[in-house]
């Protein structure tokens, strides 16, 4: 087994319209390099000064009190069930459509994913979530999916009947609302990754998590890093975690640009659904006014199944880097075959895999890239 992405890296860079937009949002990247070099000469590599300049500005861009960085959205997710004291032998509730990370997130704190189907808008159904509450559930874990937030005035008034926390995984989500509320501050834990491809990134891995009770934030600081307090004393056995000085540079400097990031991929997002809801043989998301997507991705379900690979593979031929978020839904992952789970379990979670293509919708996709896109899906149904 080798590592499989720079083959992908190289592949990708074949697409005349491609989801990786790197090159373009850090063209200016010579800036950067200069802060760099202020770094490196006071030798600021781990927990530096821009990581603290990185946690203030969230703060104050999410409006939030409690906010700390970490090396991954996966860490932020694994870490805040840690805080919960998470251990082998409880249930988290979550969805089996999302990325390996949510799941990889839970078993790693040595719990045991329990899955709820979702609804037509990828997101946790909350009307089954109370069926799977057991003694041993000690966690939900909605995923904001694609940047719509799930519907968390339900899985809220659940969370406070049973008294069970909500991790919510926002690594698609920043900057997305419900009833005017930011992803991030509905549970005891909001999530978000800094992943190359999201909409807030750095160049590498990063991640940061928005914590809204006092005695779990003392906690989060001591878990990402050795649990350590000062160099010289450790208070409980923790994780090395730690946002790199380097990646929360590229953070600040990218953050300047996040809500022109936003405003474009929605401004596209509606561009889209403008002119793909003309076509018969596609199956749009339902928009709703209390609700702010963010668009990580711009997603459509094929009617017809049999065509969704053979679309695909029409846009592919085309240079348009379609791609399929995701194909297998996390319970028919060969990794999920301890849980017992099988194929039926979670019809719309499989319904949407089987159907769904993902379209790039990121602020650097031109008028005339949208219209390339458009023009062809609709030959597609139209002519072929």
């Amino acid at each position: 087994m080798k590592n499989f992405l720079p083959t992908q890296y190289k592949k990708d860079n074949l697409y005349k319209i491609k989801h990786n937009y790197l090159s373009e949002q850090f063209s200016d990247y010579k800036s950067i390099l200069k802060k760099f070099e202020r770094i490196i000469k006071n030798n600021d590599f781990t927990l530096g000064i821009e990581v603290d300049k990185f946690e203030n500005n969230i703060k104050k861009l999410l409006n939030q009190k409690y906010v700390v960085a970490v090396g991954s959205g996966t860490d932020a997710l694994m870490l805040s069930l840690k805080c919960l004291g998470i251990k082998e032998g409880d249930e988290v509730i979550t969805t089996p459509y999302t990325f390996y990370a949510t799941i990889g997130a839970i078993v790693s704190a040595g719990a045991k994913p329990v899955f709820v189907d979702v609804n037509e808008d990828y997101n946790i159904n909350p009307k089954l979530i109370e069926k799977k509450i057991t003694k041993k559930t000690k966690a939900i874990m909605p995923v904001h999916w694609s940047g719509k937030i799930c519907e968390m005035k339900n899985i809220s008034r659940i969370s406070k009947k049973y008294k069970i926390p909500i991790v919510e995984d926002a690594c698609h989500g920043i900057l997305a609302s419900y009833n005017n509320k930011l992803a991030g501050s509905f549970g005891d834990f909001g999530c978000f990754s800094l992943h190359p491809l999201k909409n807030l990134n750095v160049w590498g891995d990063g991640g940061f998590v928005v914590i809204k009770k006092k005695e779990n934030f003392r906690k989060m600081m001591l878990l990402r890093n050795h649990g350590l307090k000062g160099r010289n004393k450790n208070l409980l056995f923790g994780y090395n975690s730690r946002l790199d000085t380097l990646q929360a540079c590229v953070a600040n400097h990218l953050l300047k640009k996040i809500k022109i990031i936003t405003n474009s991929r929605i401004k596209n997002a509606i561009k889209f659904d403008k002119e793909l809801k003309k076509i018969d043989g596609l199956i749009l998301k339902k928009r709703s006014s209390n609700f702010k997507e963010v668009f990580h991705l711009y997603e459509f379900r094929v009617k017809n199944f049999r065509l969704r690979n053979k679309l695909l593979n029409y846009l592919i031929k085309h240079k348009i880097d379609a791609k399929i978020h995701y194909p297998v839904p996390m319970h028919l992952q060969p990794a999920a075959k301890i849980y017992k789970y099988k194929k039926g379990d979670f019809p719309n979670a499989e319904k949407i895999a089987n159907s769904t293509i993902s379209l790039p919708v990121h602020e650097y996709l031109n008028d005339n890239q949208l219209k390339y896109i458009v023009q062809k899906l609709k030959k597609f149904f139209y002519e072929s």
